[in-house]
């Protein structure tokens, strides 16, 4: 399997509510399954799940070991492929601290938003900077999305995904799949 420079990370805390104030979010065993899918279907070299709660720890590790370990690694190999990507965090910066250790190079970080933010960048320009020489780990928020805090550490954010009608609230889940076959396939 080809894998490239990209990583992705599925932050769970800080996020923003519906009444826009930075929480903590519970983890969604789904979001894990579905994103580490889109993962590997588009040669992505490891998935961060980032959460400080050590039930959600607990959980999300349960359901990796599960299907990479247990039961669900005999009965479904495909699945195990996929979830053996999936790697938990507390923190962003544990999760950047890691590819930087593994990759022995440079780690961008590229934050997403349902909402166009000032200086948010294409697609087009992202896919030119993955031929850098660095590694780089587009950020997704659970919840209402990431908290301003998170984004504002990353170095660039990408424009939102817009439909062809005013709606825009993706699942988080498929918001990775969008952007991931956006970036990987060119469209």
């Amino acid at each position: 399997m080809l894998k490239n420079n990209l990583f992705v990370a599925l932050i769970h805390f800080p996020v923003m509510n519906k009444k826009n104030q930075p929480i903590g979010s519970a983890l969604t065993t789904i979001d894990l399954h579905d994103i580490a899918r889109a993962s590997i279907t588009f040669g992505v070299s490891g998935f961060y799940v980032i959460t400080p709660y050590e039930d959600q720890i607990t959980l999300a590790n349960q359901v990796i070991e599960h299907w990479t370990k247990g039961v669900g690694a005999k009965l479904n190999p495909f699945r195990k492929d996929a979830l053996e990507l999936i790697r938990v965090t507390k923190t962003f910066e544990d999760a950047v601290f890691s590819i930087e250790q593994e990759r022995k190079e440079p780690v961008v970080t590229i934050a997403t938003s349902a909402e166009k933010k000032k200086g948010s960048i294409a697609i087009e320009s992202l896919q030119q900077k993955l031929a850098d020489k660095a590694s780089h780990v587009i950020v997704f928020g659970t919840a209402w999305g990431l908290a301003d805090e998170l984004i504002d550490t990353c170095d660039f954010i990408l424009d939102p995904i817009f439909g062809s009608t005013g709606y825009n609230h993706l699942s988080v889940r498929s918001a990775a799949s969008i952007y991931l076959d956006r970036i990987i396939n060119g469209r």
